[in-house]
């Protein structure tokens, strides 16, 4: 068996990479169709969920299983070792005949300690209420959370990236849909917690299927405890980042829920889970970036991958530019309609500000995706300065708002403003970094998308004066098809056509 020391970014080192010598826009436009079918489908099915997780369960409940999620999933992410990026880097190199067994291998171990942890301590996840015979099986998630990434991964090395779709657009949200619903009758006090780890082991035997098919059983291959190892201690930067950037997204959360009720941060999750949804379309991305940019790197042509990240973020700018355009327009609207009585109405400003933090981070994620390579320690040091920065802002603005005694609606809004300021920040330092590091502009910003914008805002201004269900059902897709026309006409060349060509 070959040895897993990482592959190093020599010339030549990857050539075995996906793409190698191919059309490098083919393979990104082909992993951008996906995750942008996959973002549809996602929305479709996460909104059944949301509705009957406040109508028939509470956002109370809502609350607590959005506190135990931040930790489960960060226990999670920091268990994949940084290897949903770093993967490809092994599997091209010295790791391609089992680099991805190497991959699961050593995720599933690194889950032993906070699952058994999490199990002994679960009050870490349920601070603030009390303990039940169920809450000590949550952590049994965080293997199949941390698994089924790195299966993800590994199969987007090898350009399948319908697995990856599949798995986390339909197979997990519809499974949590459908749990959450089926539950309510006979664990109505834990039919949410329930209904969240099904959807996870769900997921994590949609991505097992295609992993088994793409990779068969490994052959020749035995563990190797101090290898494994230094593969891990090699991606200790990815750990961080990943770590930092997922972290930025909970953050607030935690930080919130120190500050206001369990059902006041049961309204925020709700915000969340509707602007992180366009999240998932640029966090897609990473295992498709991941191959052609250090394919690049071993070949040197660093200006390659400025152009690479500057095209992949201008789609998931222009995408999610429009996606927030039109929920943030109709959002009093839509969260009117997911809570009971129009209770999640106060959340709409937290889900304003949420939506537009999607939109700035959109260039420090596609930074990010060349600096984890050619500058991991000062990206992982940017990275916590930006949370450090968060942290701080969210504290101060949720004080300065407590003290004079505004609403808990107010410090959600509050929480979501820090959020999109520190990305903000976030995002200017990164693209100046990844610019001076490959010696090529790399920008995300094109003029026509602030025609667009300003086409889409009109729109929606005269759509919010229809019905409500006329607003949701009519409105929000006509707010999308009058931006998608001005940039499709506007803001499009021949290569950002690729993109949408086969959809």
């Amino acid at each position: 068996m070959s040895r897993l020391a990482p592959a190093k970014l020599g010339r030549g080192a990857l050539s075995d990479a996906p793409a190698a010598g191919g059309d490098d826009l083919a393979v990104l436009a082909k992993g951008g169709r996906a995750s942008f079918l996959g973002f549809v489908i996602r929305l479709v099915a996460r909104i059944p969920f949301l509705w009957v997780a406040a109508q028939w369960y509470g956002t109370t409940q809502m609350g607590r299983l959005a506190v135990a999620i931040v930790v489960v999933e960060f226990a999670a992410q920091i268990s994949t070792l940084g290897l949903k990026r770093g993967l490809a880097l092994h599997m091209a190199g010295d790791g391609r005949d089992n680099g991805a067994w190497d991959g699961a291998l050593v995720v599933l171990g690194a889950t032993l300690i906070p699952m058994a942890g999490l199990m002994l301590l679960p009050q870490i996840m349920f601070p603030n209420s009390v303990i039940k015979p169920l809450d000590y099986l949550l952590p049994l998630a965080i293997p199949a959370i941390a698994l089924s990434d790195v299966m993800i991964a590994a199969l987007a090395f090898r350009g399948k990236i319908r697995a990856g779709v599949v798995a986390r657009a339909v197979i997990e949200p519809w499974t949590i849909s459908i749990a959450a619903i089926a539950l309510w009758w006979w664990v109505p006090s834990d039919g949410l917690l329930v209904s969240y780890a099904l959807s996870m082991a769900a997921a994590l035997l949609a991505s097992a299927v295609p992993f088994f098919h793409e990779f068969g059983l490994p052959k020749a291959w035995k563990p190797r405890p101090v290898e494994l190892y230094a593969l891990a201690r090699h991606n200790a930067p990815l750990v961080a980042a990943d770590a930092i950037e997922w972290g930025s997204r909970r953050l607030d959360v935690f930080l919130l829920g120190l500050f206001v009720s369990p059902a006041t941060v049961g309204i925020y999750w709700v915000a969340q889970q509707i602007a992180s949804l366009p999240q998932k379309l640029k966090t897609s991305f990473d295992p498709v970036l991941g191959p052609v940019i250090t394919r690049k790197l071993s070949e040197g042509d660093r200006a390659a991958v400025a152009a690479q990240i500057s095209q992949v973020g201008f789609w998931i700018l222009a995408v999610q530019a429009g996606i927030a355009i039109a929920l943030g327009n109709s959002g009093e609207g839509l969260m009117a309609v997911i809570g009971p009585d129009r209770g999640l109405v106060g959340g709409t400003g937290a889900l304003s500000f949420l939506l537009i933090a999607e939109v700035v981070a959109a260039p420090a994620v596609v930074s990010e995706a060349a600096l984890v390579y050619v500058a991991r320690h000062r990206n992982m040091l940017v990275s916590l300065a930006v949370l450090a920065l968060q942290a701080l802002l969210t504290a101060l603005l949720l004080w300065w708002l407590s003290d004079r005694g505004y609403s808990e609606s107010w410090l959600a809004a509050g929480a979501a403003c820090a959020l999109a300021v520190s990305l903000a920040v976030g995002s200017a330092i990164k693209s100046r970094m990844a610019q001076s590091l490959l010696g090529a502009t790399v920008s995300v910003w094109r003029w026509p998308l602030l025609l667009a914008g300003a086409a889409a805002i009109l729109a929606g201004q005269l759509v919010i004066r229809l019905p409500t269900w006329m607003e949701l059902a009519l409105g929000i897709p006509l707010v999308l098809a009058i931006y998608g026309v001005v940039v499709w006409r506007r803001g499009f060349g021949e290569e950002d056509r690729v993109l949408f060509r086969k959809l």
